[in-house]
């Protein structure tokens, strides 16, 4: 096993990645990939945790995905701060960071996009329209780059999730995908690299979504009528000073599908705005 206090080794073209994999393969180890776009935090570290100790040799990737950004303004403010995340790795046992320039990831004539229909339309495939097919088309390409046997996810993006294991899935990809639980602040606010653009009023508002979802899921299970219940956290969320809800929504937790059979795994998801920063979440209800 790497001594946990070792320097990941850096990583930028694919070719050298591919070289250190197979040499890993030769050797019997089993490989893990936590794919990441950067500005890391403590929910990006209990990914690599998880697969440390599911895997001998792990990699994290840290790429910013053009093609997955709807707001060329978004892109341009996506926190950058290379030197930070692999400092914050060098004690998580991370064997190498893969950091890509976008040349090498999308070449000159690069012109084929991996679309995940049905799950990729409904909720964030609305608010965000070709948001999902950059981010199917760049894990796709990590996979088949990392050749990777398992990839950790987060469940705080519950809808992509569910469109990566449904790609892996349709094109026999052999990697399997691991959903890791969502890390959260002490008071209840899903862990993201956006919080940081957050200002001290709104941090402090940014906590109510979580309060809201969570009053919300327990009136489901007391038996609360779905449109209801869903109008109500609306309400609380406008009311605590949220500036705009882009969707506060029951779904099917694997197909995304607007049915409410209570027999069936539920998500509750949503989707808010404090002042320019869009914070999402979501809970099984």
């Amino acid at each position: 096993m790497t001594d946990c206090k070792a320097l990941p080794e850096i990583i930028r073209s694919v070719a050298a990645l591919r070289s250190r994999v197979r040499d890993w393969r030769a050797a019997g180890k089993m490989v893990g990939v936590v794919p990441t776009m950067g500005a890391l935090h403590d929910g990006h570290l209990s990914l690599t945790r998880t697969a440390k100790l599911d895997c001998e040799r792990v990699i994290v990737t840290i790429f910013v995905n053009p093609r997955q950004f709807t707001n060329p303004e978004d892109l341009a403010k996506y926190p950058r701060h290379e030197a930070a995340d692999v400092a914050l790795l060098s004690g998580a046992g991370v064997d190498v960071v893969f950091v890509p320039p976008v040349e090498e990831v999308y070449p000159p004539g690069c012109s084929t996009s991996v679309v995940v229909a049905s799950l990729s339309e409904p909720l964030e495939g609305v608010m965000r329209p070709g948001h999902f097919e950059g981010v199917a088309t760049v894990v796709t390409k990590l996979f088949g780059m990392t050749m990777a046997d398992r990839a950790y996810f987060g469940r705080k993006d519950w809808q992509q999730l569910q469109v990566v294991r449904k790609l892996a899935r349709d094109l026999d990809l052999p990697v399997h995908v691991v959903g890791c639980e969502t890390i959260r602040e002490a008071d209840g606010l899903a862990m993201s690299s956006r919080n940081a653009r957050l200002n001290p009023e709104e941090r402090a508002l940014a906590p109510m979504l979580h309060e809201a979802m969570r009053a919300a899921v327990s009136a489901l299970h007391r038996g609360a009528p779905a449109e209801e219940t869903l109008a109500i956290c609306k309400v609380r969320l406008e009311a605590a000073g949220f500036t705009q809800i882009d969707y506060i929504a029951l779904r099917d937790a694997e197909t995304l599908a607007e049915g409410t059979d209570p027999t069936r795994p539920r998500r509750l998801l949503a989707a808010a705005w404090l002042g320019g920063v869009r914070l999402i979440d979501n809970l099984p209800a």
